[in-house]
């Protein structure tokens, strides 16, 4: 690493911009902005999973998912250096095959909850698909690595079957939606 932070406030970013790693400025709301937010996001839900009691192979894969997504956000502030590649998403689908290898199908829907550790890798998982939407809305007008757009859409599938694994070794199990089940007050 380059450069190191010894001033936290610079106050170039007082007046609505900040800067991409080219030293380009665009405005903090720009699409662009907006994903590399959520995907700052994303990574801090999957700091929040992790602070929790998870399987180790599940924790392993977790942090190895939070380099990469480190690596997303430095690829969305660096224009045309797509640092993400098809082995990326390899190794999810890879670990979504062997953790969904030991669950029983699904013949339900699943409701968000279960223990904090199943109900934070829950929020991860929907944070991540508002981070894919993001990542859409952006390859609309601005040229992105496709591979990036995938590996958040693998990912949401990874976590989804992580909620699934976390809750059933804390011994949760899962809350199965009824439908037009309706509750009295």
């Amino acid at each position: 690493m380059g450069n190191r932070l010894t001033k936290i406030y610079t106050r170039t970013g007082d007046a609505g911009q900040t800067g991409l790693t080219s030293g380009e400025r665009v405005a903090k709301d720009s699409a662009r902005i907006e994903v590399i937010g959520d995907v700052d996001e994303l990574n801090s839900a999957v700091g929040l999973v992790l602070a929790h009691d998870v399987p180790l192979e599940a924790r392993e894969c977790l942090t190895q998912v939070q380099h990469i997504l480190f690596n997303l956000g430095g690829e969305l502030s660096m224009r045309d250096n797509p640092l993400l590649t098809s082995d990326d998403i390899e190794r999810l689908e890879r670990a979504i095959d062997s953790f969904n290898a030991n669950l029983p199908p699904l013949k339900e829907f699943i409701l968000p909850g279960g223990d904090m550790a199943a109900a934070s890798c829950h929020l991860a998982r929907a944070v991540c698909r508002r981070a894919e939407r993001r990542m859409i809305a952006l390859a609309r007008i601005e040229v992105i690595n496709d591979v990036s757009r995938i590996y958040l859409n693998r990912l949401s599938d990874l976590l989804f079957v992580l909620c699934r694994i976390i809750a059933r070794a804390a011994g949760q199990g899962e809350v199965y939606w009824q439908s037009g089940r309706t509750t009295e007050t």
